[in-house]
């Protein structure tokens, strides 16, 4: 099948730190593509961008289209996405220059096209189940291309040009797009209002994954989520609460801090038991999905259940980064109430653990949530403060706009206020800035606390700036 542009062609990216571009980018890249991109920050993914030596403009101008044009024969495409405002002058000036002007889902459709690709939708848990496929199939010697939302620990990086059959890729619904895609597996996690800029109601959101379904050639779908269940037709269905009536199971029988152990089937019969080294009833949905994706793949039972011990979950999916003064640090991506509601779930499981094994009371869970976009915050502001209940502290940074303009309705203020009128004795702080994060978390933590740093935007340099600290907390 033929490419949309030529081998030959200049692939130039705006906005090419962000996790989705990055990932094409690098693949690109690896397969023999000139690629250059811009960006105003230089974060992990462009450092590993500029290791391949790709180039890379840190500032958003029209010459950098200039140079671009002038040192290729062709026409470069250029890539943008969602994210990248009309008014950017990069942007203007290609479309000045009568460039190809392609989206980010347009690229990646093109590499769908062109080799047999599972990708995996869904309101919550893509990146860790894009996580789990990649590497299950790389440890099985298949060599994937994988190209996901998240840094993948068996790469150490968010893509990987395989020499492999299959495509991983995760399909994002947050701006229509997937509708795009036909892959030959398509994987639905579960389905929840969410990127509420873009989806004016829960039926829009399904209407539109109905067509993701409608496009795969093998749909594989959650059996526990009911709104995947009463709307649409899956070839496979997987669960974690039922062996009848579904293709796949993994039945839980031992739930601990850093693991959960499970008993699989498929079709009703026992196969075996699974010892998953991820914690938390989500992920363990998660990782029963990705082995049914590897399974219909024709994978062998006995060469996945070998290598699930060798999972891992992808950088900001609960993510112990490390103790700072006795306290341990843990960073999420949870940016939607039944995220945050799982992390804390799984925060609390670790919390009780540490109680039961130390014979200590001093475990409590501080979570330091950034609300993410103020239209998704004014949409859940109810939501979010039950969700944030499962703490015993909890620290509110300023909202973490994405782009979007201040709307009434929506701050960290309000939501504050919001979690107060539930549990009026919950502590609940409000920090302006990232310096009043820090303090808070020194006067408000002790030693053999557990702090989680939740949210889609920067927070987690809260764990950097706490790390850089050379001084005692309890004593400033």
């Amino acid at each position: 099948m033929r490419s949309i542009f030529s081998k030959k062609s200049h692939i130039h990216f705006i906005g090419i730190g962000g996790i989705g571009m990055s990932a094409i980018a690098l693949v690109l890249a690896k397969r023999g593509f000139s690629v250059s991109g811009s960006d105003k920050q230089i974060n992990s993914q462009v450092e590993s961008l500029i290791a391949e030596n790709i180039t890379i403009f840190k500032n958003q101008e029209k010459e950098n289209i200039t140079k671009i044009c002038s040192g290729n024969n062709l026409s470069p495409v250029v890539v943008t996405s969602t994210a990248i405002p009309e008014n950017n002058p990069e942007l203007q000036e290609a479309k000045k220059a009568k460039l190809n002007i392609l989206h980010r889902s347009d690229i990646l459709n093109d590499l769908v096209k062109n080799q047999p690709s599972i990708l995996i939708g869904g309101s919550h848990g893509k990146t860790t189940t894009s996580t789990v496929i990649s590497t299950l199939l790389a440890l099985c010697k298949e060599d994937p291309t994988s190209i996901i939302g998240g840094i993948n620990p068996y790469y150490n990086n968010n893509a990987h040009s395989g020499l492999g059959k299959f495509l991983i890729a995760e399909a994002d619904e947050s701006d229509g797009s997937i509708i795009k895609f036909k892959p030959e597996i398509g994987l639905l996690t579960n389905l929840d209002l969410d990127h509420t800029n873009y989806y004016a109601s829960i039926e829009s959101l399904i209407e539109t994954m109905q067509h993701f379904g409608e496009n795969s050639k093998t749909l594989l779908a959650n059996y526990d989520c009911p709104k995947i269940r009463e709307n649409f037709n899956a070839k496979k269905w997987w669960s974690t609460k039922t062996i009848k009536g579904v293709d796949f199971s993994g039945i839980p029988i031992e739930q601990k801090s850093d693991r959960t152990i499970a008993k699989y089937y498929e079709n009703e019969e026992y196969l075996g038991e699974l010892n998953i080294p991820i914690a938390g009833l989500h992920n363990l949905s998660n990782v029963i999905g990705g082995i049914a994706a590897c399974r219909i793949a024709g994978i062998p039972f006995k060469r996945l259940e070998s290598n699930v011990i060798n999972i891992q979950s992808p950088g900001r999916r609960f993510e112990f980064r490390g103790i700072w003064k006795g306290r341990k640090i843990y960073d999420d991506y949870a940016h939607h109430p039944k995220e945050i509601e799982a992390a804390l779930s799984l925060a609390r499981l670790l919390a009780d653990n540490e109680i039961k094994n130390n014979d200590t009371q001093n475990c409590k869970i501080i979570s330091v949530f950034q609300p993410h976009r103020f239209s998704r915050t004014k949409v859940f502001l109810k939501d979010f403060a039950k969700s944030l209940l499962n703490s015993d502290c909890i620290i509110l940074a300023p909202i973490y706009d994405a782009g979007e303009i201040e709307i009434e309705g929506a701050s960290s203020q309000l939501l504050a206020n919001s979690i107060r009128m539930i549990n009026p004795s919950m502590s609940v702080l409000v920090a302006t800035d990232f310096e009043e994060i820090i303090n808070l978390i020194k006067q408000k933590t002790l030693e053999g606390d557990l702090v989680i740093n939740m949210g889609a935007g920067n927070i987690n340099k809260v764990w950097t700036e706490l790390n850089n600290l050379n001084y005692d907390p309890l004593n400033n």
